[in-house]
């Protein structure tokens, strides 16, 4: 069988191209010249998916490359939810908040997107330090549902977990709309 590529490759051409041909890249004592990523970075960002009966929350890792489901707030007790989601921030020393905004079809925004950017504008007020960005999630319920029959879970199992997965999913696009 034929290697892939039909033998060896020589960076030779790149490297003169580039100049790099006979030039030292950094001795390997020496720490490379990078930005601190921790000040700089976005993550880990919070994801908010906010109802009226529960809120799903999700996050980042440090680096930004994967989201998690965290937990469901149900709000069924009289609670709004604000002090859990402070309490979690701090926990997770979240950088960035991203709340999911319920738009039209068309766009535009209705009663559930006022109320969403109600109850966002008490977290910025609770969380003043955090940047707030909203994205639209539109159908974010349902690719969260569609996500959670494929691993198996039935309807009456979704229901535990599919607010934290619609909470992923926002992340997930927010993600997709930095990068």
């Amino acid at each position: 069988m034929q290697p892939l590529l039909g033998g060896m490759i020589s960076f030779a051409p790149f490297l003169e191209q580039s100049g790099m041909c006979g030039k030292a890249v950094g001795a390997l004592n020496e720490e490379p010249p990078v930005e601190n990523f921790h000040e700089a970075s976005q993550h880990p960002a919070l994801g908010v998916d906010y109802g009226s009966a529960r809120i799903g929350i999700a996050a980042t890792d440090d680096f930004g490359i994967m989201a998690h489901p965290v937990e469901t707030i149900d709000l069924s007790h009289g609670s709004d939810g604000l002090a859990r989601i402070r309490d979690i921030a701090a926990l997770r020393k979240v950088k960035t908040l991203v709340v999911g905004l319920p738009l039209r079809l068309d766009g535009s925004e209705g009663d559930s997107a006022k109320k969403v950017r109600d109850y966002a504008a008490k977290l910025s007020r609770m969380l003043p330090h955090l940047p707030l960005f909203f994205v639209d999630e539109t159908y974010s319920t349902m690719d969260a549902s569609q996500k959670l029959h494929e691993a198996g879970k039935n309807a009456r199992k979704q229901k535990a977990v599919i607010d934290q997965v619609a909470a992923v999913e926002i992340l997930n696009r927010w993600m997709e709309e930095i990068a």
